[in-house]
C-alpha cells in the first residue's frame, strides 16, 4: 500500500529522471514504474506528476513527442535528454550526500 505522506521536496524530479533514464515512457507509465520499482511504497499523483514533467520540459531535461500507446490512445511520451542525464547525476549525488548525513546523525543517537 503506497504511503500518503508525500515525497521529500525535489525527490520527484530525481525519480522521474531515473525512470526515464531506462526508456521513454508516457505519464501514466512513469507513475506506474515509480510505484512498481518502489515495491508499492511510493505513489505519484497526476496533480504532482504532470506539473513536474512540464518543469522538466521547460528546463530541457526531458523532451516529449506524441505517440500511440499499446491501447491505441494518443499519449505524450517523455525521453531524458543529455542535459537531463547530467542533472540526474547531480540530483543523485546530492540525495546520497544528504541521505548519508541524515544516517550519520541518526546513528549517533
Amino acid at each position: 500500500m503506497p504511503r500518503e505522506t508525500g515525497l521529500p521536496p525535489g525527490t520527484l524530479v530525481m525519480l522521474i529522471l531515473r525512470v526515464l533514464g531506462k526508456l521513454p515512457l508516457h505519464g501514466y507509465a512513469i507513475a506506474q514504474s515509480i510505484r512498481q520499482l518502489s515495491s508499492d511504497e511510493l505513489s505519484v499523483e497526476e496533480g504532482s506528476l504532470y506539473p513536474a514533467l512540464q518543469k522538466l520540459l521547460l528546463k530541457g531535461w526531458v523532451k516529449a513527442s506524441w505517440t500511440t500507446s499499446e491501447r491505441g490512445r494518443e499519449v505524450r511520451e517523455y525521453r531524458i535528454t543529455a542535459a537531463g542525464k547530467k542533472q540526474l547525476d547531480t540530483e543523485l549525488n546530492e540525495y546520497r550526500r544528504m541521505s548519508h548525513a541524515i544516517e550519520t546523525l541518526l546513528g549517533n543517537t
